[in-house]
């Protein structure tokens, strides 16, 4: 089904409110019109966000909190109120709602309910720290926050390890040198990464360099700010020998497994083609059968 836009806004809609991450100056007049406009501002904090909606000189808005703790009756309210004919703003505490936030629940629950969604684009942290980190860009991948601990944690690391895309991610203050010091263990040490701060503030700042180093430097700083970090993707591993891929096959062979088996594992072992296992693993086979006659 397609959905016809129009430069007004159309009554009875949700829209997804792209605000500053910092500097005040990114208002825009499209961001500024459509909250004015709207029935409900939808945010994480109306403290924080009335702050925002104050400095627009807008009067009297109406809030609705979606958080962690109310999404569920904030869905319900705002899917009642765009059912009534009633446009709600979603805005986040800092940047475009719908990422790392409640947001997104919101979005899929008014999708669900038929209703309709639509956005104002603008600021967004993960996309300034990686179009300024001077790593490559073209194949990215958000991870949002990493899990705190436990295996959550290593799984998520492991496969950031391997991750053959750039890899972006947010990270407190109190976290950042620890999370730093897990990536040089879990990651090459010259592995390139960018580590942002305070981004579109008065004391941005980029470090850039390896992640063996990141993780000396800011273990001798205090960390102060949100963190936008941007990793380098992880090199593709070398092709390993036909010395190296008969060896893994003999010590497989020598358990007693199956030649299918067997090439599953050696293929995993050594990123090896499995063509190339394969024909190995037959051409020894094929020696131990004419011996053995």
């Amino acid at each position: 089904m397609r959905t016809r836009r129009t430069s007004c806004i159309v009554s009875g809609q949700l829209i997804l409110v792209a605000t500053p991450i910092g500097n005040l100056g990114d208002i825009s007049e499209r961001m500024k019109s459509v909250l004015e406009q709207a029935d409900i501002i939808a945010c994480e904090d109306s403290r924080h966000s009335g702050r925002l909606v104050k400095h627009m000189g807008i009067t009297s808005p109406k809030y609705i909190v979606v958080n962690d703790h109310t999404e569920r009756d904030a869905c319900n309210g705002i899917i009642e109120a765009i059912m009534g004919g009633k446009t709600v703003a979603l805005i986040t505490d800092a940047g475009t709602p719908g990422i790392s936030d409640p947001g997104s629940v919101v979005v899929q629950a008014v999708i669900a309910a038929g209703l309709s969604v639509s956005a104002v684009p603008g600021p967004a942290a993960l996309i300034m720290a990686l179009i300024i980190s001077g790593i490559p860009t073209t194949r990215f991948v958000f991870e949002g926050f990493l899990p705190r601990s436990g295996r959550d944690r290593a799984e998520r690391l492991a496969d950031i390890a391997s991750e053959m895309r750039t890899v972006i991610f947010y990270e407190a203050p109190h976290r950042i040198s620890r999370t730093l010091n897990d990536l040089a263990v879990a990651c090459h040490p010259d592995r390139l990464i960018a580590v942002t701060r305070e981004l579109t503030k008065m004391h941005e700042e980029v470090w850039r360099g390896s992640v063996s180093a990141a993780a000396l430097h800011f273990a001798t700083v205090e960390p102060m700010g949100e963190f936008v970090v941007v990793l380098a993707a992880a090199e593709a591993p070398l092709p390993a020998d036909e010395d190296l891929i008969k060896e893994a096959l003999v010590y497989e062979f020598s358990n007693g497994v199956s030649t299918r088996d067997a090439v599953d594992a050696v293929v995993k072992k050594t990123s090896a083609p499995k063509r190339v296992v394969y024909a190995l693993a037959l051409l020894m086979n094929n020696k131990e059968v004419t011996n053995e006659k």
